[in-house]
């Protein structure tokens, strides 16, 4: 019997051939017992040297980082998982800084953070700054600050899982978690973790332009739900913004030169009222979640 006996360590991996052998290990060395591998269709040899090394593998149904992850929750029967790239990017030797807040109880989801020692090659410049932007975004837009949202070292209660709703099919599953954790009042600790380069032949599955595309609209479009004021203010703002500009280029047509432009002004009143509508929907909505927030509170304690 293993301090860690009721946790299970999920890995997501494809093509992880080159190092998935020295995650198992790693965390087997740790005190994990129960490694899950959920192998995203491997042309290498990841499945059956993950097997060989002890873990336990099942065939990803679906494609994805997010849905490798909801697949292999929903495989899994102890009380905490321990999610981790199977890069070796993620130090499994590092796991007890994760899973000791967790299993005290002092919280129901930790992140690692991986900026707090990243090694050099472990992240391109670009990718750097995106991190950066969308963790100023996040920050912004749901005020919490957890870091390092985008981190795949993490561990959680499978009971606080189970409260998310998780959609996302690719990398956005790291900020959907984020999210929702907000939104819900999960109690979240961010520990330092290193993070280091991808070992020789082992290749990236991350596509910084598409999956960071992907990533900034999942965290937008999720603010309508957790922050309907930014969301719909801000797309009422630039409705508004139109409508001034617009309005500005009439007028000035109109005493520097006497052209009259009936149809521009009336877009620029158009999109003037649209932006104040969706800037008092926004209003509304804000306080329609604030509600919803203080009974799901009140709910909580309730059944507690």
């Amino acid at each position: 019997m293993t301090e860690y006996e009721n946790v299970c360590a999920l890995v997501p991996t494809r093509n992880e051939a080159a190092t998935i052998g020295d995650v198992v290990g790693g965390l087997y060395d740790v005190g994990i017992e129960s490694v899950l591998v959920v192998d995203g269709h491997s042309t290498d040899d990841t499945r059956e040297i993950a097997e060989e090394h002890g873990a336990r593998v099942v065939q990803q149904s679906g494609d994805g980082k997010g849905q490798a992850v909801r697949q292999g929750v929903a495989e899994i029967d102890e009380a905490y998982v321990l999610l981790l790239d199977g890069d070796m990017t993620n130090p499994p030797e590092q796991a007890p800084r994760l899973l000791d807040p967790l299993v005290s109880g002092s919280v129901d989801h930790v992140i690692g953070d991986r900026t707090a020692d990243m090694r050099s090659g472990a992240m391109s410049k670009l990718n750097q700054v995106g991190n950066r932007l969308i963790n100023a975004a996040f920050r912004r837009i749901h005020g919490e600050d957890y870091g390092d949202i985008l981190s795949g070292y993490r561990a959680f209660t499978r009971d606080s899982f189970d409260r998310m709703f998780l959609s996302a099919e690719g990398f956005g599953i790291e900020t959907e978690m984020a999210v929702e954790c907000a939104r819900h009042g999960i109690p979240v600790e961010v520990v330092p973790t290193t993070y280091r380069a991808r070992p020789d032949g082992s290749e990236t599955n991350l596509h910084p332009i598409s999956d960071g595309a992907r990533i900034i609209l999942t965290l937008y479009s999720l603010a309508k739900t957790s922050n309907p004021l930014f969301y719909f203010g801000s797309i009422g703002a630039g409705f508004g913004a139109l409508g001034a500009a617009l309005a500005g280029y009439v007028a000035w047509d109109w005493f520097a030169n006497g052209v009259s432009h009936e149809v521009i002004a009336l877009v620029s009143g158009v999109s003037v009222l649209f932006g104040l509508q969706l800037l008092m929907f926004g209003l509304l909505s804000d306080l329609v979640v604030t509600l919803h927030r203080e009974q799901t509170r009140r709910l909580e304690r309730l059944r507690d």
